[in-house]
């Protein structure tokens, strides 16, 4: 630490929820380590510094929009005068800059000092197929089917999707290190493959879980939305490992049928559910309207329903039995990390991939493989919490929480990792 005090580390998130998280958990974990940070963030989705961490300097730039080859054009000079006056500061500066750590996303930061992506759920490849093909299997790379092969959001366009990936993967190649948000024990061959075939001659960080790894932070929050802390409140009035936490992250969005769907399971489920309901989730309406007359009131105290809920202190919860999630990656690590099991329902991007591993890999959760109909809910989620098979899942999400933990001790993989990236940096 003596040596990286005086030392800076400038971080440079994508302005999405799922991206911005585990930046700033980084940013966390180096800070810990004696850097200095200063953060770029852009005006979409703004960063609101008073919440987050008080020892870190924030700089926001300019953008125009949310489409990603739009965002990657239009930022390149805003973050160009941004980052030279913060080297300009060098000069007479305690902390000069040690690298820049930027988000794989954004193409035109690769060529400047040292970037880092932060999670490795990208494919290795797209392959165009027509949609009788969907259930096949990816000779390569079993189980995975070609339905999980990573997607475009909706409504993008999907060779400019394929372009960012393809980008991505070759680009990054001129970087001095990765930063991947995973641990050995729970992706050891992907990483090795990519470390032998992919870059051979650029070191590879698996340091993560981050938002383990760091200090804890209680007092900052990264979230875009407020969280609803009355959530915790009516977890504490439920029995242990009863409630289904349902969350579909801060992007995904359904249509009136599947939210009625989705109601309907979780009622005739019989279990206790925490709902998060974000605005925007349900297309053209207000979630309420979507509801039948006194659908909530029959539920009495069996049901909670929010905005937007503080997911880890969630997941820790003694309460929460199962975790019903699009697989974002970082709700998928949030959820190993606490040995809670899923049910899947990914919607675009590597959410597929990860729901894939999550049902047939690591087998710590369920998939609904053909789409949401209130039988197969309410069935999926007996069959996790309530049955047989459901006790088995949940000894091997135990037994990978344990695999977490021990990775994040001294002389474990993400331990001896984030002391690797640290001299490295420092090497720079």
């Amino acid at each position: 630490m003596e040596q990286s005090k005086g030392r800076r580390v400038i971080l440079f998130p994508m302005p999405f929820q799922g991206h911005i998280n585990p930046m700033l958990e980084l940013a966390n974990v180096l800070h810990s380590k004696g850097f200095s940070i200063a953060i770029i963030y852009t005006n979409f989705n703004s960063l609101n510094p008073s919440t987050l961490n008080p020892n870190f300097t924030y700089h926001s730039i300019p953008d125009p929009t949310l489409h990603l080859s739009i965002l990657n054009a239009k930022c390149v000079e805003p973050f160009r005068e941004c980052l030279s006056g913060l080297l300009s500061d060098d000069v007479n500066s305690e902390d000069p800059v040690a690298c820049l750590i930027s988000d794989p996303l954004f193409d035109f930061t690769r060529s400047r000092l040292c970037n880092m992506c932060f999670y490795y759920k990208h494919v290795n490849f797209l392959i165009k197929n027509s949609n009788s093909r969907l259930e096949e299997l990816v000779t390569e790379l079993s189980p995975i089917k070609v339905k999980d092969l990573a997607a475009a959001m909706p409504n993008s366009d999907p060779e400019d999707f394929y372009q960012l990936i393809t980008n991505v993967l070759n680009e990054t190649k001129a970087s001095h290190g990765l930063i991947f948000n995973t641990f050995e024990d729970l992706e050891g061959q992907a990483l090795a493959t990519i470390r032998q075939e992919y870059y051979p001659n650029i070191p590879i960080f698996s340091l993560g879980p981050f938002h383990k790894c760091g200090p804890t932070t209680s007092s900052s929050s990264t979230s875009l939305l407020s969280p609803d802390q009355s959530c915790i409140s009516w977890l504490n009035t439920q029995a242990q490992k009863s409630v289904a936490y349902v969350s579909f992250g801060s992007a995904a969005k359904i249509d009136h049928a599947q939210f009625l769907e989705i109601a309907w399971g979780l009622a005739n489920s019989g279990q206790p559910f925490l709902w998060v309901v974000r605005p925007g989730l349900v297309q053209e309406s207000d979630w309420h309207e979507a509801l039948p007359n006194g659908f909530l009131e029959a539920l009495y105290e069996r049901a909670h329903i929010v905005k937007w809920a503080p997911q880890k202190e969630v997941l820790a919860h003694p309460a929460v039995g199962a975790f019903w999630t699009h697989c974002g990656w970082n709700s998928t690590l949030e959820s190993i990390c606490e040995g809670v099991p899923m049910i899947c329902t990914p919607c675009f991007g590597d959410q597929m991939l990860n729901a894939r591993f999550v049902s047939d890999v690591w087998k710590v959760g369920l998939q609904l493989e053909h789409g949401i109909e209130r039988g197969e809910v309410e069935r999926t989620i007996r069959r996790l919490m309530v049955e047989k098979e459901g006790v088995e899942i949940k000894e091997r999400a135990l037994n990978l929480m344990e695999k977490a933990n021990h990775c994040l001790k001294e002389g474990g993989s993400s331990y001896l990792s984030l002391d690797g990236l640290v001299k490295h940096i420092l090497s720079l």
